[in-house]
C-alpha cells in the first residue's frame, strides 16, 4: 500500500511516498527559511505563498523518487491542523484535488500526533501506555496513550522553541534560534548562570518559559559587555529550559506510572536534551524513544505513516471527505475526525 503524506503546516512544503506503513520511499521537504530569517520568525503570507508555489513541484518529486505514479497511490494522508491556516489549507486542497480526481481516500492528520509518530519511523514500535513529549517551535505538550490520547500539560506561553528564537533574537543572533544557541553553548557553562525554572507548582505538569526568556533580557541589560560571555548565557538558558522539559516528562511518567517516553518535534533534535533525558530517564528505569535527525523537524513521511495507521486501524473506504478543512488550532485529545484514538488500540 503506497501513501503519499502531505505537510504544508508552517514554512516547509512536505511531500512523502511510504510504503506499508514501514518503508520510505520519498521524504522532499521544500524550505522558506531563508526568506523568513530577516523578519526572525516565520511570515504567514510568505510561508502560503512558497507552498503555493512549491507544492505541486514537490509532489512530482516525490513521486519521482518513489518511481511512482499519481495512479499507484492507494491513500493520501494531509496535515489539517494544527498549523497556520493559510499554508495549511493550500495543503488541504490539493490533496482534495488528487484524493478527486484519481477516487484515492483522503485522511487529515493531526500535526501533533504526527510528530510523537516520527520517533517510529525505521524503529521498533513499543506498545502502549507511554508518556509523549512534543517540543517544537509551536508546541511544547506533554500527552499520555493508553489507547486514547490524554492531554496532559501545555505551554501556558511560550514554546520551548519560541523561547529559544527569542532569546537567539536578544542575544542579536540569527533565526531560527535552537540550533545557534546549542552550538554556541558547546562552548559555555551551563552553570555559570542560574536562570529560574517555572515548575509552576509540585504536580503541574504545564510548561512556562516566558520567564526565562525575560530573565535573559534582564542579565544582559543589568551586566556590562565586559561581563557578559554569550556562550555561558546560551549554555545556561539552554540548561533552564532542558531542566524543565526533563523534570516534566519524568513527573509525568510517575504520576501514569509508565516506563516510555516518545519525543517528537524540532527541538529534538537538541543533542544536550537527549543526552539529559536518557541518562536521567535511565536511572528510573525509563526508555526513550526519538525520531532520527532527519524525521524531528517538519516532513511529511511522520504524515504518511500515521495516516497508513489510521486507515489500516478503521478499515473505511474514506477516513475524510471533501468538507476537510484546516483547524489551526486543534490539539491532542480533540474529537475532529477520526482524532484522539490512537490507531494501534484493538476496535
Amino acid at each position: 500500500m503506497l501513501v503519499l503524506g502531505i505537510d504544508t503546516s508552517c514554512d516547509e512544503t512536505a511531500v512523502s511516498v511510504v510504503k506499508n506503513g514501514e518503508k520510505v520511499l520519498s521524504n522532499i521537504v521544500f524550505s522558506s527559511l531563508k526568506l523568513h530569517k530577516k523578519f526572525g520568525g516565520v511570515v504567514p503570507e510568505i510561508a502560503c505563498r512558497i507552498h503555493v508555489e512549491a507544492v505541486t513541484y514537490a509532489i512530482k518529486q516525490a513521486l519521482t523518487e518513489a518511481k511512482a505514479e499519481l495512479r499507484d497511490i492507494d491513500l493520501i494522508a494531509v496535515t489539517f491542523g494544527p498549523g497556520l491556516v493559510g499554508s495549511l489549507l493550500v495543503g488541504i486542497s490539493i490533496a482534495k484535488s488528487f484524493s478527486f480526481a484519481g477516487n484515492i481516500p483522503l485522511i487529515g492528520i493531526n500535526h501533533l500526533e504526527a510528530h510523537l509518530e516520527s520517533a517510529f519511523i525505521n524503529r521498533t514500535r513499543p506498545n502502549s501506555p507511554f508518556v509523549g513529549l512534543v517540543v517544537s517551535g509551536g508546541h511544547t505538550c506533554l500527552v499520555y496513550n493508553n489507547g486514547n490520547y490524554e492531554l496532559l500539560g501545555r505551554t501556558r506561553d511560550d514554546a520551548a522553541g519560541e523561547a529559544f528564537d527569542k532569546v537567539a533574537k536578544i542575544l542579536g543572533l540569527t533565526y531560527p534560534g535552537g540550533p545557534v544557541i546549542e552550538q554556541l553553548a558547546e562552548d559555555g557553562d551551563p552553570e555559570k548562570i542560574r536562570f529560574p525554572r517555572s515548575f509552576l507548582g509540585r504536580d503541574s505538569l504545564d510548561f512556562s518559559f516566558s520567564g526565562v526568556k525575560t530573565a535573559v533580557l534582564y542579565y544582559l541589560r543589568d551586566h556590562s559587555a565586559e561581563e557578559v560571555k554569550i556562550a555561558d548565557i546560551a549554555a545556561s538558558f539552554q540548561e533552564a529550559v532542558i531542566d524543565i522539559l526533563v523534570a516534566k516528562t519524568l513527573l509525568a511518567c510517575k504520576i501514569k506510572r509508565v516506563d516510555k517516553v516518545v519525543v517528537g518535534g524540532g527541538v529534538a533534535a537538541n543533542c544536550r536534551l537527549r543526552k539529559r533525558l536518557i541518562s536521567d530517564a535511565a536511572e528510573l528505569n525509563i526508555k526513550v524513544y526519538y525520531p532520527s535527525g532527519q524525521f524531528c523537524t517538519d516532513n511529511a513521511a511522520m504524515v504518511a505513516v500515521l495516516g497508513y495507521r489510521c486507515y489500516k486501524r478503521y478499515k473505511k473506504r474514506e477516513i475524510s471527505d471533501l468538507s476537510l478543512t484546516a483547524v489551526p488550532n486543534l490539539g491532542f485529545g480533540e474529537k475532529e475526525y477520526i482524532f484522539g484514538k490512537d490507531p494501534s488500540a484493538t476496535s
